[in-house]
């Protein structure tokens, strides 16, 4: 781990602005993620970027496209199809 020898305080809601250098370092836009992890030495927040996965089940293997963003199982796409075809 590297020290950037930069400092930020928290304001009265507990938040903390990155730098300008370090979002960008990262390519961190506005709105993005990041993920929080702690040990007993201090806190870390590593770029989130998440994983695509099943709307259903949270499966990320054999997923069909729904819509843009979302994403369906095969296991759930059939579970879906053999109910409607039953109806």
């Amino acid at each position: 781990m590297k020290a950037t020898g930069i400092t930020r305080p928290f304001d009265n809601l507990g938040r903390v602005v990155l730098p300008i250098e370090i979002r960008r370092l990262f390519n961190l836009k506005p709105r993005d993620a990041v993920e929080i992890y702690v040990d007993e030495e201090g806190i870390y927040l590593k770029p989130y970027h998440r994983q695509e996965s099943c709307v259903f089940c949270n499966s990320a293997k054999d997923l069909v496209p729904h819509t843009k963003e979302k994403y369906i199982c095969e296991g759930c796409w059939e579970t879906i199809g053999s109910k409607i075809s039953n109806k």
